[in-house]
């Protein structure tokens, strides 16, 4: 591998996630394993297995899935369907089988996708207790009467599943949540974005000044994965104060963001005046579909936890097939989604509610040198504004991230104003 050094971030992680596609993922199962391996390769991480058939909610982890080979064999024994070729070729969760048959009686194991013909769909079977195969439209066209053998050399029997978190503790316990699925095979967008951004910006974290949130980053499979750390961690979920589900961070789209539930929480402001320079970017109003929010956002819990993506699930021709690859994957957006979401973390710790010392009247700035310190800038005036601004809503009531949204003068700029008149002595952080 490059030394980091030397390696823009974007084809860093473009180069990691190459590493993990070949990997066969599901909700359960040595994929699982190995790719948590890898990441745990970057940063530290608590892994927990949690046996099959144990309740989880209204739900029990169901059981672990390994496949070892699979395939589909014409007469002659050529494999028209090779799970070792591309392993979306299997319906994940696909049971074991061992047998021969027309190809009337193959068709309905068979999924393809028309309308894209060349390229081979994703599908799962968790909790169907079948098998199947996918392959692309053509090669189904193509596909001749006569005997097929079809194998599945699986198990699907009692394990475990497989979750892990990377936490870096903060000041206090108040938490920052960060999730990212890591059940999908070789999908590159929808998954392998997400877990490449999320990891790098653990490693970040990790190597910064200690935060003020815990930081905790989850490796979870989707919705049973989810379902289970929240029945694992009900007692202490409410310590999460802000989250973001990440996913499909590589495409060359806008930003898209949906909210949480609640719509005036912190998070969905904070991100909000983070992708509000990007063209043809988009916030989203909460629904009960899509990612992981929604059973983070679940009623019994309502974390305040939104979904930053780019081009959301399924609004993309190559969502969910083999086209969804490395070469869709963009490294310039793999690092613009990073760099997003280390301000989105910004805003959060550096957040606070201050008091004006002087709230009578306007303090004299210029007797204080305070006009001095931002004379000759190229944005004076603004910084002037950010210091006027700060001073009028520092009532103990308003934060900073409402006095860059009221003033629209930005985050970094209001914070800087604030961080001024505080050592000069006109303001204090609100008890």
């Amino acid at each position: 591998m490059a030394d980091r050094a030397d390696t823009p971030v974007g084809e860093l992680l473009h180069s990691q996630l190459v590493r993990l596609y070949p990997i066969c993922r599901s909700i359960t199962g040595p994929g699982v394993r190995e790719t948590l391996s890898l990441i745990g390769e970057h940063i530290p991480l608590s892994v927990t297995e949690v046996p099959s058939g144990e309740p989880v909610l209204d739900w029990h982890v169901p059981k672990e899935w390994t496949i070892r080979d699979a395939w589909v064999a014409d007469a002659s024994g050529n494999r028209v369907i090779d799970f070792q070729k591309h392993n979306l070729h299997i319906v994940s969760y696909s049971r074991p089988v061992h047998t021969r048959m027309s190809l009337s009686e193959l068709k309905p194991h068979l999924h393809s996708d028309p309308s894209n013909p060349e390229w081979i769909p994703y599908r799962t079977g968790y909790y169907a207790e079948n098998w199947g195969f996918c392959l692309p439209h053509r090669d189904l066209e193509a596909m001749q009467e006569g005997e097929y053998e079809v194998v599945v050399d699986a198990t699907l029997e009692d394990g475990s599943l497989t979750y892990a978190e990377c936490v870096i503790p903060g000041q206090t316990t108040d938490e920052i949540l960060l999730s990212a699925h890591i059940c999908h095979p070789s999908l590159a967008n929808d998954n392998l974005s997400s877990i490449v951004v999320a990891t790098e910006l653990a490693r970040r974290l990790l190597k910064g000044p200690q935060p003020q949130h815990t930081i905790r980053v989850l490796f979870i499979p989707a919705t049973i994965g989810a379902i289970t750390w929240l029945a694992r961690n009900a007692a202490t979920v409410d310590r999460v104060k802000h989250g973001l589900v990440l996913a499909n961070l590589g495409d060359p789209g806008a930003i898209h963001y949906k909210k949480s539930r609640r719509d005036d929480t912190e998070i969905n402001r904070a991100v909000r005046l983070v992708i509000q320079d990007q063209p043809d970017h988009k916030m989203l109003e909460f629904e009960p579909y899509g990612y992981d929010e929604r059973q983070f956002c679940s009623p019994g819990f309502d974390l305040p936890m939104g979904c930053f993506s780019r081009t959301p699930y399924s609004r993309f021709p190559e969502y969910h097939t083999s086209a969804d690859n490395p070469e869709f994957v963009r490294p310039e957006a793999l690092e613009d989604s990073l760099t997003r979401l280390e301000k989105v973390i910004d805003i959060l710790e550096r957040d606070k509610k201050f008091m004006n010392l002087n709230p009578k009247g306007e303090p004299m700035l210029g007797r204080r040198g305070l006009y001095d310190a931002i004379g000759g800038r190229s944005d004076s005036k603004e910084q002037q504004m950010a210091l006027l601004w700060v001073l009028n809503y520092s009532d103990g009531e308003h934060s900073l991230l409402d006095i860059a949204e009221r003033s629209q003068l930005g985050f970094d700029r209001v914070a800087h104003a604030a961080e001024i008149l505080r050592q000069h002595g006109l303001l204090v952080v609100a008890s």
